[in-house]
């Protein structure tokens, strides 16, 4: 049997991954909300957004928005 790691790495994708294939497109500052949540529960990497063509993923496109809004923790 082989040995597990010693550590793992957890990154959070869903402010990215998971907000993109949503029907609708959330509001700035509920992404924001959320992404501070997960940052507020400890999570140690989270991808908040990508910087993609907005005529193709329109959930995305406050990319800029999102990003000046959040609060930066120490450690995340």
């Amino acid at each position: 049997m082989t040995s597990l790691p010693s550590r793992v790495r957890i990154v959070e994708v869903g402010p990215r991954d998971g907000l993109q294939n949503e029907k609708g497109v959330i509001p700035a500052q509920s992404k924001i909300a959320f992404i501070d949540a997960l940052s507020e529960a400890g999570l140690p990497e989270i991808e908040v957004t990508s910087f993609v063509n907005p005529a193709r993923i329109p959930q995305l496109a406050d990319a800029e928005t999102v990003l000046a809004g959040i609060q930066r923790r120490a450690g995340v």
